[in-house]
């Protein structure tokens, strides 16, 4: 039985995309694989297509014009034909050991009806092997058992859901009536919160599962190309902030409610650092206009979210305010080890 539809996006991924492409074939006949080439100019089209002339009952290709990653993601989507949907980037890929652990659990549960959001480690990794670090939620889920959000412990301030961990239920997503935007960056957060009020059944596996490439020249997640991006970074905690109503979300499911403000929350906050780390004026008129934005969305969540404690101090004007950014951003840094 195929159980999970990987969607691969790929962009002159032709010097890497083997090693993710090598790591998923390890599901067997249990997975699909999707390799989406978005307008690549190197050879990632003839790759794709020699595996998919290899291996046909587990591969196809879809070829695009350049759209992003986001409107690979979302060709992946629609031509997904798996019960669970996972997205995996050209230059990460999947520990086989934990992958076979995952297709086990979700084969057996698939039997009663199985479950909406599946949650794992990822690991990040880096050519410097003493910076290797792993994310887990073992102090926000019970292992290996179906719960709802009101079983569920507090996530950390550095602690969300990520591309990286979570598995959807492919028919969740569609109901979720997400489609991501084409050539805009870090449209992922936007992918892992939309769905989320439709997630009603949750499993944590504690494997680490997805390993997470960090350190190649010219990656979205680099400080420099993160802050020439920073408009990106506006636009996606933009449309995270105007996506739901958290205070019906709140009021019917209040753990799901205060996970979704504290998610909300870091966007505004990486947005605002990434921003303020260019020390323009012009930056500063943007991030102006993103609260503008919020507050003309939904005055009362903007005005909480705005004296949030992260994004007040984030926020102060002036070069207290964006000292303050810079040492949260190094904090951070230090702590997860992201770029």
């Amino acid at each position: 039985m195929k159980l999970i539809s990987f969607t691969v996006p790929c962009y002159n991924s032709a010097a890497y995309m083997h090693i993710c492409i090598d790591s998923l074939l390890t599901g067997g006949d249990r997975v699909e694989i999707i390799i989406v080439d978005d307008g690549s100019s190197d050879e990632t089209g003839a790759i794709a297509d020699a595996y998919a002339a290899k291996y046909p009952d587990t591969i196809k290709v879809i070829h695009q014009e350049n759209g992003g990653h986001g409107e690979g993601i979302n060709q992946g989507l629609k031509h997904a034909q798996c019960p669970y949907f996972k997205v995996v980037d050209s230059d990460d890929w999947v520990n086989a050991v934990a992958l076979q652990h995952v297709l086990n659990r979700l084969e057996a549960l698939e039997e009663s009806g199985g479950v909406d959001l599946v949650v794992c480690n990822y690991v990040y990794e880096h050519d410097d092997r003493s910076l290797l670090s792993t994310i887990r939620y073992k102090n926000v889920f019970p292992e290996n058992k179906v719960i709802g959000w009101e079983e569920t412990g507090k996530f950390r301030p550095d602690q969300y859901l990520t591309l990286h961990s979570a598995i959807y239920r492919t028919e969740v997503i569609r109901q979720s009536g997400i489609v991501l935007p084409k050539h805009i960056f870090y449209e992922d957060n936007l992918f892992v919160y939309a769905p989320l009020p439709l997630t009603k059944k949750l499993l944590y596996l504690n494997e680490d599962l997805y390993r997470y490439l960090i350190g190649r020249e010219g990656q979205s997640v680099s400080e420099q190309v993160m802050m020439k991006r920073c408009s990106h970074q506006i636009e996606i905690a933009q449309r995270i902030f105007d996506l739901h109503d958290l205070n019906v979300i709140s009021k019917e499911n209040p753990k799901l409610g205060r996970y979704m403000y504290h998610e909300a929350c870091f966007m505004l906050v990486i947005a605002t650092v990434f921003t303020r780390l260019n020390r323009t004026e012009e930056s500063e008129r943007q991030l102006k206009a993103m609260w503008e934005h919020c507050y003309q969305s939904d005055p009362i969540m903007a005005r909480k979210m705005r004296y949030n404690l992260l994004n007040f101090a984030t926020n102060l004007p002036g070069s207290l305010g964006r000292s303050l950014g810079l040492k949260g951003y190094w904090l951070a840094h230090k702590i997860v080890q992201f770029n």
